[in-house]
């Protein structure tokens, strides 16, 4: 528990690490799309840190870069063609930003410096908290996001080919100053990301002045 907690908080991907923010800049206009990606990298993580754990010994140092990101492209690949087939919608939403999970520097930095010296158990534990950690920040982004930008939240949208539920809900009333479309612009998505590490900058600033 305290691996995936560690994966949460300390370690946030997004908010403390600074990493993975292609997709947390391009994929977060909308709650949907934020938190799908959030769960194929998950995905990706699991898999990754699992057979990695599993396989660190048989690796010879001097190619063990190559056979990961082997490993990473394969199971990217795999869950581009799943996509593809089952919610082409949202497939092509994600856009190029799914495929390019296979250069993510979350997933290979989780496989060397955590799955290539830990075990099965542990490398798996660090994923989900990773995973965890990464789909939730994006989703919290696209969340403010949509609702500012949009006045919507888009729970089921492009995956709804694939659940047959479609819930896509509007927030505030018609007359009232939200939308702000700035927020469904690049510059919106810098402007969250900002107020966020902000935010959450000065929350630990609290909790370390309070100790």
């Amino acid at each position: 528990m305290k691996t995936i907690k560690n994966g949460i908080f300390n370690e946030n991907p997004t908010f403390v690490l600074m990493l993975g923010l292609c997709p947390t800049l391009a994929v977060t206009n909308t709650f949907e799309g934020a938190y799908v990606m959030g769960l194929c990298v998950l995905t990706v993580l699991l898999i990754t840190n699992f057979i990695v754990s599993i396989i660190k010994k048989l690796i010879p140092e001097n190619v063990k870069i190559p056979v990961y990101i082997l490993l990473i492209t394969t199971a990217v690949t795999a869950l581009d063609l799943l996509l593809k087939q089952y919610v082409p919608a949202l497939h092509e939403t994600l856009g190029i930003y799914l495929p390019l999970i296979a250069v993510n520097c979350i997933v290979l930095g989780r496989a060397l410096s955590v799955a290539s010296v830990s075990s099965v158990g542990k490398s798996l534990l660090d994923a989900i908290g990773i995973g965890l950690g990464f789909t939730l920040s994006l989703s919290l982004l696209g969340l403010f996001r949509e609702v500012l930008g949009a006045n919507t939240i888009t729970v089921m949208d492009g995956i709804s080919s694939f659940t047959g539920y479609h819930a896509v809900f509007q927030v505030f009333p018609e007359n009232s100053i939200i939308p702000m479309t700035i927020f469904q612009k690049p510059a919106g998505a810098f402007l969250t990301l900002g107020l966020f590490l902000a935010f959450f900058n000065y929350i630990k600033e609290k909790r370390g002045a309070a100790k």
